[in-house]
């Protein structure tokens, strides 16, 4: 950790943040377990386009980003992809990024890598700072903070996904997630490994059904600390369906929904004792396969706003969402960018 280069106002500014970070840091070192929300951060998605619709896109996706929403979707891209995504929120205290590559591997697979980081970055470190004058173990108002004393950390959560996709034929694709987790907070770090199972079928034309059966297999986070939590399963399940739009366009709804197994009894849409249940609705118009338009409404209950644009070999894509009602937490935005090889040589073979 390096020492104070902020001006003490900024560091002010973000003293509750620190507070926040270091009480949770501070539970990570007593032993014991937690389930609840421990992958929350996987839950948060990517993409514009996806985003734009509400999160609705488990049975509509066919690119790179298939190796987050829906593995068996991945070997329905034919050219080798290239995604990126950068998003900011909370006065831009919170980085969330995402990249991803996949390339088309003989006639009926893909392979793909991904990765995601939710970060905050340089959260002042007061501990060693608070000059507790009257020794009561609070923060008074008559206390004070030594500035040469505070020091940096990150708090970042990283997921590394690994997926394989296969076409079964041409109604029927499935494939796997191989997923690796790592958590830093302060002194705590932490290291999980999971698995997804996905699947998408097309029983007739423009209509699609899929599946995303994540951490399928329970996924540990071991912390240094001892202290243990696991990532429950969660299945989300959806179908979306292309409508023709005159002769130069088509609508497509799409509907998700979540399926977890953590008790979440107010934090969800419904539920039946532990396990949950929370939906996600999107609806797109897409003009000549140029540009398109998205509203959508996610898990969260946000009312979501999308467009795109796609160009030669890039598609870029932007999303929208309100965070809260009074805007004291800032409003999202997402853009992502999209690039495809489309060019002869780099081709799915066999097509």
């Amino acid at each position: 950790m390096r020492h104070l280069k902020k001006h003490p106002s900024s560091i002010r500014r973000s003293f509750f943040l620190s507070i926040t970070i270091l009480l949770f840091s501070s539970n990570l070192f007593a032993q014991g377990s937690g389930n609840k929300y421990a992958g929350e951060f996987l839950a948060i998605g990517v993409g514009g386009r996806p985003l734009g619709m509400g999160g609705a896109y488990v049975s509509l996706v066919s690119d790179v980003t298939a190796g987050y929403w829906n593995p068996g979707a991945l070997v329905r891209m034919n050219y080798p992809q290239l995604a990126l995504m950068h998003d900011e929120r909370f006065g831009n205290l919170v980085n969330y990024d995402y990249a991803s590559v996949a390339i088309p591997f003989g006639t009926n697979v893909s392979l793909g890598i991904s990765v995601i980081r939710l970060g905050v970055d340089d959260v002042p470190d007061t501990r060693k700072a608070w000059l507790d004058l009257n020794s009561n173990g609070y923060f008074d108002p008559g206390d004070r903070l030594d500035y040469s004393k505070i020091t940096f950390f990150n708090a970042a959560d990283w997921a590394f996904y690994v997926t394989y996709s296969k076409m079964q034929n041409e109604k029927l694709s499935y494939g796997v997630n191989l997923k690796v987790i790592s958590r830093h907070i302060a002194e705590g770090s932490a290291w999980g490994i999971g698995f997804d199972i996905g699947a998408i079928y097309i029983p007739f034309s423009n209509f699609r059904i899929g599946a995303n059966l994540q951490d399928i297999s329970t996924t540990l986070l071991a912390w240094n600390t001892g202290r243990k939590e696991l990532i429950t399963p969660t299945a989300k399940v959806g179908s979306s369906y292309d409508i023709p739009f005159l002769t130069t366009g088509r609508i497509t709804p799409a509907v998700d929904f979540d399926v977890r197994f953590e008790n979440r009894r107010f934090a969800s849409l419904a539920n039946l004792g532990p396990v949950s249940f929370d939906v996600h609705a999107g609806l797109e118009y897409g003009f000549k396969d140029l540009f398109a338009v998205r509203v959508g409404y996610n898990d969260v209950k946000q009312i979501t706003l999308g467009a795109g644009v796609k160009l030669p070999k890039l598609n870029i894509d932007y999303s929208f969402a309100k965070f809260d009602k009074d805007d004291q937490l800032g409003n999202i935005h997402r853009i992502s960018v999209m690039f495809t090889l489309e060019e002869e040589r780099f081709k799915r073979k066999g097509l």
